[in-house]
């Protein structure tokens, strides 16, 4: 069972483009089993509990989990998606409790079997009754499994379930694991053998963390590029809490889509579910390949956003800039006239680093995301020709000779890549220690000249050319410039 891919067997974006979305059916997707229930009745423990992963937020509160949040498991060999799901309401008509309701019935449309989760110790109530309503009509293969009865004894409050009228009534404990097997092997075996070619996330696809502050237009730009409503939308801030996988296939390249919770400064964070949030939102930067970082265009970029700037760079990931809500701040060319030297004047490293000015509302200047994203991933993982390298690198030393420190004179021997995702260079040099700062961001912004490196962090690190016929591992000092 693993937890490391998750994604969405709905409708997969094949492009991006104004208002219709271009979408088709990837081949042979995994099968999908999906969790509904009403809030509190333990879905999200027992989907941790089934992809052997803290994937979704665990609360005593009820409400945690509003999107739809997906995962893949595996039984005996036996690979499927997991979908968690939202509270379900009985008759929420409006406002974010109908959002929920509606996130939660797409959930069984899309899925090949239903696991309704039922609170064993709170009994039957209107919402359960809800659900098995809209299990019934969808006609799909359900199990009913009661929750919270943690030893033998209690099973027997799971009899009043069969009231509901579905057939296949469990008892579990999704807290301590009771019952989950034989649950699972049921749902596996009904699943069927793996069809051939069965489809799972390719190893080259590129993950994509779509993170910024709170209501700057993450989930709406994720609803844009998909193409559907894949993601709650609602002006109060904070709405999406967990960290989202969604795949799509733009011009034949895979992505992986994260959508994350709004990341506030520490002291803003005052609820513990909340500062979860927060670093499950940095944890999904870390796990990705490109961090996209949405600004308000009314906004530009605040202190907290320069933080997650410079947190996906010190990390290592490549950093698209994504300026959001053009169209309420005159459009995207005005915006980039007015915003863009004001960027870059106060973030210099900015000048390596695509910025796009756009709208996910309306859709201008989308469909130029996940082409630049593809590039920015290129660059990441560029392999640069060595003698290319070195003639740059002697280029550069010739046109600014390296400053005497302490009366020494440094000397550049020759560069070889030693990395990949993000592109290490190590220099050979007689005096790795003394080697300026502004020297090493002088020979990045060089690098940056003669290869394409936009949108990727570029490592530089010096080493005693002695040191490397000995074997040493490391010497002299080490820079992540530009």
């Amino acid at each position: 069972m693993s937890g490391v891919a998750s994604r969405d067997a709905g409708a997969i974006s094949q492009g991006v483009s104004g208002t219709t979305p271009r979408s088709a059916a990837l081949e042979k997707p995994l099968p999908v089993v999906a969790i509904v229930g009403r809030a509190n009745a333990g879905k999200s423990t027992l989907f941790n509990r089934l992809v052997r992963a803290r994937r979704a937020l665990v609360d005593a509160a009820p409400g945690v989990t509003r999107d739809r949040n997906f995962a893949e498991a595996s039984f005996r060999g036996r690979r499927f998606l997991v979908v968690d799901t939202g509270g379900f309401e009985a008759d929420a008509r409006e406002g974010l409790a109908a959002e929920v309701r509606a996130q939660s019935e797409l959930a069984i449309e899309e899925a090949d079997a239903i696991i309704l989760v039922a609170d064993g110790r709170a009994g039957v109530s209107p919402a359960d009754r809800d659900v098995v309503e809209a299990i019934r009509r969808s006609g799909k293969p359900s199990w009913l499994a009661v929750n919270k009865l943690d030893t033998p004894a209690q099973d027997a409050h799971a009899a009043e379930f069969f009231e509901l009228g579905l057939e296949r009534v469990v008892p579990i404990s999704a807290a301590h694991g009771r019952g989950v097997a034989r649950l699972v092997e049921e749902i596996t075996a009904a699943l069927g053998a793996p069809a051939e070619g069965e489809w799972s996330e390719p190893s080259e696809a590129i993950s994509v963390a779509i993170v910024g502050r709170p209501n700057v237009g993450k989930s709406s730009l994720l609803n844009r590029l998909v193409g559907y409503e894949r993601a709650i939308v609602a002006p109060t801030p904070g709405t999406t809490r967990d960290a989202i996988d969604t795949a799509v296939v733009v011009g034949g390249t895979p992505f992986v889509l994260i959508d994350t919770a709004g990341i506030r400064r520490r002291s803003r964070i005052a609820a513990q579910l909340e500062y979860a949030s927060a670093v499950r939102a940095l944890r999904a930067l870390e796990r990705s390949r490109v961090g996209v970082l949405v600004l308000d265009a009314s906004e530009g970029m605040t202190d907290q956003d320069a933080r997650l700037a410079g947190h996906a760079w010190d990390r290592g990931r490549g950093l698209v800039i994504f300026v959001n809500k053009c169209d309420l701040a005159g459009g995207p060319a005005r915006v980039a006239r007015q915003l863009g030297p004001r960027l870059l004047d106060a973030y210099p490293f900015l000048a390596a680093v695509p910025i796009l000015y756009a709208s996910a509302k309306t859709g201008e200047g989308v469909e130029a995301l996940l082409p630049e994203v593809r590039l920015v991933a290129e660059n990441h993982a560029r392999v640069l020709q060595t003698a290319k390298l070195n003639d740059a690198l002697r280029d550069a030393v010739r046109a600014v000779t390296p400053p005497s420190v302490r009366g020494r004179r440094i000397t550049f021997q020759y560069g070889v890549q030693t990395r990949t995702c993000p592109p290490r260079i190590t220099v050979f040099c007689s005096a790795p220690e003394l080697v300026p700062v502004a020297y090493t961001r002088y020979l990045a912004q060089r690098l940056r000249q003669a290869f394409p490196l936009d949108g990727t962090p570029l490592e530089i690190r010096y080493r005693r050319r002695r040191e490397q016929r000995k074997g040493s591992h490391s010497a002299g000092e080490r820079c992540r410039a530009g």
